[in-house]
This record gives structure tokens, C-alpha cells and sequence, in this order.
């Protein structure tokens, strides 16, 4: 009983903030007090917040490139790191163990170290503040990952399975698409899952790397708005916006913590 007393509160506190959240996102634009930010408005502005937030921000444009970003470097990135698993464990690849450090190894080095030389590599190749630039940046980030779950994922498939398969003709690539990838969907769609998150909500990479409203990612976009907010923006629309923007991955947990568990536990084998 005290338990669960005690979960019950815990939850509470956890959700305050997003009460909080929704009940002022949901004013007028002009009517946020904060000696009354606990007490819900008589009101309903939550969509017309939506809307002025997409136009004074032009988040459309950002939430566009954002989702193209989200999802296709995530593929790409899971595909790879697929395939470097695949090569690495089924293939027996020679010094496989040092090539999946060298992948992986990119990961111990906090994102702030690649800014400068990131800045200058883009900016010298003609990739500072362009689609292609971002999708390229965001899917070897995606590699190290996938190829650590996937890694671990096929050392705990049968070897005798590559060898049947082989020894029925069928090709190396042929082999890993039609029976290793199938596999490990469950794994690769939790991957992709925490991929998705990472990049829909990065900012520090797009904040240095972009410029233009077409290219930026949307948290660059909402950052702008929400500095705003000291300028002239109203408060329900900036947490208007701030809510808009993290409905996607919300979305995507809720309906996938399923899969996700699950990917992650086949995963860790």
C-alpha cells in the first residue's frame, strides 16, 4: 500500500510539468498570468496557438526537412550498421573485432569535438547548410549504434543457418536480405526508434551546420521562437509550439513500446 502510495505521488510530481504544459499552451495568446499558471483557462486557444506558432516561426518548413532527416538517415543508418554486423559476425570478417571498434569507436567522443572541424569540413565541400549535408551527418551518426545492437543480435543466430543457405546456392547479399535482415526486424525497429528520437530533437548539430529556414531542423526553428518569447512572443505559443514539436516522437513510443522493448531485448543477447 505505501508503495504504491508512493508511485501514485511520484507520478504526480513526474506529470506537474506537463500539466503545466498543456493547461497554458491551451490560453488566449494574451491572456497568460503566471500567478495563475497552475488554473486552466475558460478558453480553448490550443490550435489557434498551433497556428500562430507555424507562422511566426515557419515551422513548417523546419518540421518538413526534420521528418525527412528522421526517417531516412535512420534507414540508411540501420541498413548500414546491418550489413557491418552481418560482415563482422556471419561473414567472419578478418580482424572483425578492431573494425567494429573503429565503427563504434567514433561514439566516445562528445558531439562538441566535431563541431569546428565539422564546420569547416561542410563549409569547405560545399555541405554547410544543405539537405544532403544534414542527411549525411545524421546517418554515419546512426551507423555506430545499429551496428553494436545487430552485432550482438547475429552472434546469437545459428551459424549453421548462413551455411544451409549457402550451401543451396544462395548468394552472400542474398543471404542477408532475405533471411538475416527479416531476422532482426524487432532489433532494427528499436534501433531505428531511438534513432528517430536523436534526431528529431537535435539541436546543436543543426544549430552550427544550417541556416536557411528550408534546411534547419525544427528544434533550431523552435529555439528561435522560444527566444522570442522575451521579444514579443506570446508564452501559450511558444508552449504551443514546444508541445506541437514533441507530438511526433511521443506518438511514435506510444505506439511502438511494444516492438521497442522487445528489439531491445533481442538486441542485448
Amino acid at each position: 500500500m505505501i508503495r504504491r502510495l508512493v508511485l501514485v505521488v511520484l507520478g504526480l510530481i513526474w506529470l506537474g510539468p506537463t500539466y503545466l504544459l498543456l493547461v497554458n499552451a491551451s490560453r488566449p495568446a494574451d491572456a497568460y498570468d503566471p500567478a495563475s499558471a497552475w488554473v486552466p483557462s475558460g478558453d480553448f486557444a490550443l490550435f489557434q496557438n498551433f497556428s500562430t506558432a507555424l507562422e511566426r516561426a515557419d515551422l513548417a518548413q523546419s518540421l518538413a526537412s526534420t521528418a525527412l532527416y528522421s526517417v531516412v538517415s535512420p534507414l540508411l543508418g540501420v541498413l548500414i550498421g546491418a550489413m557491418a554486423g552481418y560482415t563482422i559476425v556471419v561473414l567472419r570478417l578478418r580482424f572483425g573485432f578492431l573494425w567494429f571498434m573503429l565503427i563504434f569507436g567514433g561514439t566516445i567522443f562528445p558531439s562538441q569535438m566535431l563541431l569546428v572541424p565539422l564546420f569547416i569540413g561542410y563549409s569547405d565541400a560545399g555541405l554547410y547548410d544543405d539537405r544532403f549535408g544534414m542527411l549525411l551527418l545524421y546517418t554515419a551518426i546512426n551507423v555506430p549504434l545499429a551496428a553494436f545492437v545487430l552485432r550482438n543480435f547475429y552472434s546469437g543466430v545459428a551459424f549453421s543457418i548462413f551455411e544451409a543457405a549457402r550451401m543451396d546456392g544462395a548468394s552472400t547479399f542474398r543471404i542477408f536480405f532475405r533471411i538475416y535482415l527479416p531476422l532482426s526486424m524487432s532489433a532494427l525497429a528499436a534501433v531505428f526508434i531511438l534513432e528517430f528520437t536523436f534526431i528529431w530533437n537535435d539541436l546543436i548539430f543543426g544549430l552550427v551546420l544550417t541556416q536557411s529556414e528550408g534546411v534547419r531542423p525544427v528544434m533550431v526553428a523552435l529555439n528561435g521562437l522560444i527566444t522570442d518569447v522575451y521579444a514579443g512572443t506570446p508564452v501559450p505559443v511558444g508552449l504551443a509550439a514546444g508541445l506541437m514539436v514533441s507530438l511526433p516522437t511521443v506518438a511514435l513510443f506510444l505506439a511502438t513500446q511494444r516492438l521497442f522493448a522487445r528489439g531491445l531485448s533481442l538486441g542485448s543477447v
